[in-house]
């Protein structure tokens, strides 16, 4: 977790990870003692030294301008966000803030007024730091039913952060019929929080935490893959209404918390679940205010 090297492992981390015959660079049936491309090769394809190269992925050289960058992640073959996330590195290597805690996260108004309009569409909105800071009924019920609806309204200590809930409660776990792929863009989404926010000690408190106490996690970090998931399908198993497919989607204004959505095919399965889910949800809604209400529960006196 640490900025002075992130850089230099995340270069390592996927330079072993590109074959030379994905590039077109021969290598004669010569065995190779290291996966991936060697230094000289990857400093050639990027146009810079061998020696500069290696200074830069060892952490000895914190010079590196914009268009070096992006030749060496033209080099590596970096998606938009990895270039983005690359660049971020770079930025901390040469800042090298130190950690401090940053303001309580606090969802707007107007989220909120976004959550009450969106109806029976599931949504969720969380931090930066995957903290849930609201839900909507059907939000709640779908990703975390398990869970208190209010739990969001906790102190931050306390309230539920869907990272540690994806790698480390049961429920989530088995919600996701393909568990390592909703586990690989969690890790991926928290490596480009992380260089974004590198001050950001309890996020850091946070990746140390999963470290501990998730193998699973502390390897995938360790692979350095990063992944923005604006939009994404998965396949659910859900307790109350059985499997279905929806579709993630992450709205976000740049600033602030994001909204994340879940949608379905229309005149789909998993639409005709999600219905289901929502009028047990109401159902539930319903009773629960019923019994909270004294007038409606008070027996009626006989007339006579």
């Amino acid at each position: 977790m640490d900025g002075k090297t992130q850089l230099g492992d995340f270069l390592q981390a996927r330079r072993s990870q590109l074959r030379p015959e994905d590039i077109g660079v021969p290598t004669y049936g010569e065995r190779r003692r290291v996966p991936g491309l060697r230094r000289e090769e990857l400093a050639l394809l990027a146009g810079v030294s061998t020696s500069y190269y290696t200074r830069l992925e060892q952490g000895q050289s914190l010079s590196a301008s914009p268009e070096v960058l992006e030749a060496i992640a033209g080099a590596l073959q970096l998606d938009e966000s990895e270039r983005r996330y690359l660049h971020d590195l770079a930025r901390v290597d040469r800042q090298r803030t130190r950690g401090r805690r940053s303001a309580p996260e606090r969802v707007p108004e107007a989220v909120r007024q976004f959550l009450d309009v969106l109806g029976d569409i599931p949504a969720i909105v969380l931090g930066r730091r995957s903290d849930v800071l609201a839900w909507n009924r059907l939000g709640h019920a779908l990703f975390a039913g398990h869970l208190d609806f209010g739990a969001p309204d906790l102190p931050a200590a306390r309230r539920p952060n869907m990272a540690r809930l994806v790698f480390l409660d049961p429920h989530v776990r088995d919600l996701y019929a393909d568990w390592p792929d909703k586990a690989r863009a969690v890790v991926g989404n928290l490596r480009l929080v992380a260089a974004q926010h590198p001050q950001d000690a309890t996020l850091h408190a946070l990746l140390g935490e999963l470290s501990a106490r998730s193998t699973e996690f502390a390897s995938m970090w360790a692979d350095h893959r990063v992944k923005a998931c604006a939009v994404a399908p998965y396949e659910m198993r859900h307790p109350l209404v059985g499997p279905l497919t929806v579709i993630q989607q992450t709205l976000s204004s740049g600033r602030g918390p994001v909204v994340v959505v879940a949608t379905t095919e229309a005149g789909s399965p998993s639409r005709a679940a999600l219905a289901l889910l929502a009028q047990a949800t109401g159902e539930a809604t319903s009773q629960a205010d019923l019994s909270s209400d004294p007038a409606r529960t008070r027996p009626r006196a006989d007339k006579g």
